[in-house]
C-alpha cells in the first residue's frame, strides 16, 4: 500500500522502479515478491545529525549538567576524551540509523581552530564504509564559534577542500558577538567553494528573527535560494504569530529552509504555518545519546512521531506532513537525486506493518523491511521477504 492506504504494485528491473500501478495483472514470467499488503514508503532522510558526538556503540554515560553553552562544550570535550574512538562510534550510529531505514543524512561535524579537521577525518572514514547504503552530506560546523575562535575561518575553508560540502554557522550574535563578521565568513566560503549553508540558530525571540532576516537578505542577494537552511530557529516558536507570518514571507521569498527536531524543552517553529507560507520545513534527529542529551536512537519514524506529538498533529493530513519532513522534504534539501517512489528512480524503499502513512507516524512501528536497489532485507543485508516463483 502507498502512504494513503491504496493498494499498489511495484515493478522493479535492474534495481530501479519501472512501473507503479494499482492493477493486479502480472506477467507470468515475472518473479513476484508478496509484501503482504503492508505499507511502502521512501527511505528516511535525517536532515540534521551529529555523528562525531554520539556515544552509540560506547558505554552509557550519565548526563552532566552544564549551566551555559560554553560549560556544555567543556563537558562534551571531557566526555569525548574518554570515549571509544570517534570512527567506531560514528560507524555504530550510521549502522543503527540504516537498520531503521535511513537512506540519506546531513551530518554536522565539529570543525574549528582547536579541533582542526580531526572530527572531519574520523567521520569521513566511518562514512566510507556506508557509501553504497547511505548518502551522507557533511557540514563543516564551527561549534566553538567563528569570530570568537581565531583561525576557525581558515579551518572551515580547508574542510571544504577535504570532503565537506556544506558550510555551517552558529548563533552569529549571541555566541560570536559579531553577526556580520560570521556571516561574511560563512557566505564568503560558500560562494568561493560553491557550497550550501546550514546555520545553527538558537538565538531567542526578536533577536533570532533579526538573524533570520540577515540570513534571508544575504541568501536572496547572492542568488542562493534553495541552498541555505537554518537549523532549530527556536525564535519562530517564541514570537507572536503575526511576527511569524511576516518573517515566513521573507524566508519563503529568499528560499531559506528551516530544520526542526521538535526538541522536548524548547519552543520550536510552527510547522504548518510556515509551510502554508511557502517555507520549506524538514526534520532531523540532531543529537543522539551524547553530551547534549541522553535521548534518541536514530529512528526518523520515531522523530516524525515526536514532531507530530509536539505539534498537535491529529488528522491524517497533518501526520503525513510529519512523514514528509522525514522523507521527501529532507531529500529535497540534500539534493538527493533519484529519490522517492516514482518510475525511473532507484528501487529503495521501506516496507512497514501499517495501513497507511498517518498510522505509521502515529504508532512508529519498529519492525520494518528495507528494499535497497530491488534487494529485500533489513538494514544493509539483502534477503527475500516472500517470493512467489514464476
Amino acid at each position: 500500500m502507498d502512504i494513503h492506504g491504496k493498494q499498489i504494485r511495484l515493478a522493479v528491473k535492474d534495481g530501479r522502479l519501472v512501473k507503479i500501478a494499482c492493477d493486479q495483472r502480472v506477467d507470468a514470467s515475472v518473479e513476484v515478491i508478496d509484501l503482504g499488503g503492508r505499507l511502502v514508503m521512501p527511505g528516511f532522510v535525517d536532515g540534521h545529525i551529529h555523528l562525531d558526538k554520539s556515544f552509540v556503540g560506547d558505554a552509557w554515560r550519565p548526563h552532566v549538567e552544564a549551566p551555559t553553552l560554553r560549560d556544555r562544550l567543556a563537558a562534551e570535550k571531557a566526555l569525548l576524551a574518554e570515549a571509544r574512538p570517534m570512527v567506531e562510534r560514528a560507524h555504530a550510529l550510521i549502522e543503527q540509523a540504516a537498520m531503521f531505514g535511513t537512506v540519506a543524512m546531513r551530518c554536522h561535524v565539529d570543525v574549528d581552530a582547536t579541533a582542526g579537521l580531526s572530527h572531519l577525518h574520523a567521520v569521513l572514514e566511518a562514512c566510507s564504509h556506508w557509501r553504497d547504503a547511505i548518502d551522507i552530506e557533511i557540514v563543516a560546523f564551527p561549534q566553538a564559534g567563528v569570530m570568537s575562535c581565531p583561525g576557525t575561518a581558515a579551518v572551515l575553508d580547508a574542510a571544504m577542500r577535504e570532503g565537506a560540502t556544506v558550510i555551517g554557522g552558529i548563533d552569529p550574535t549571541v555566541f560570536d558577538g559579531d553577526a556580520d563578521g560570521q556571516l561574511d565568513v560563512v557566505f564568503g566560503i560558500a560562494g568561493k567553494r560553491s557550497a550550501k549553508i546550514d546555520i545553527h540558530l538558537h538565538e531567542p525571540g526578536l533577536q533570532g528573527i533579526e538573524q533570520l532576516q540577515r540570513i534571508a537578505k544575504r541568501t536572496r542577494a547572492l542568488g542562493m535560494a534553495g541552498r541555505v537552511a537554518v537549523s532549530h530557529a527556536y525564535a519562530l516558536g517564541e514570537v507572536p504569530l503575526e511576527t511569524v507570518d511576516r518573517i515566513a514571507g521573507v524566508l519563503a521569498d529568499a528560499g531559506v529552509a528551516i530544520m526542526t527536531n521538535a526538541p522536548g524543552d524548547r519552543p520550536f517553529p510552527p510547522i504548518l504555518r510556515l509551510r502554508a507560507a511557502g517555507v520549506h520545513v524538514f526534520a532531523g534527529n540532531d543529537n543522539i545519546r551524547d553530551a547534549w542529551w541522553p535521548y534518541g536512537n536514530g529512528d526518523m519514524l520515531q522523530r516524525a512521531n515526536l514532531i507530530g506529538y509536539r505539534s498537535g498533529f491529529y488528522t491524517d493530513d497533518d501526520l503525513l506532513v510529519a512523514l514528509d519532513m522525514a522523507t521527501e522534504a529532507g531529500a529535497a534539501v540534500l539534493g538527493k537525486s533519484g529519490y522517492g517512489l516514482r518510475p525511473g528512480n532507484e528501487a529503495t524503499f521501506l516496507v512497514i506493518d501499517a495501513p497507511n502513512g498517518a498510522a505509521a507516524v502515529a504508532g512508529a512501528p519498529g519492525e520494518r523491511d528495507i528494499v535497497r536497489r530491488g534487494q529485500c532485507g533489513k538494514g544493509g543485508a539483502a534477503r527475500p521477504i516472500a517470493a512467489r516463483p514464476s
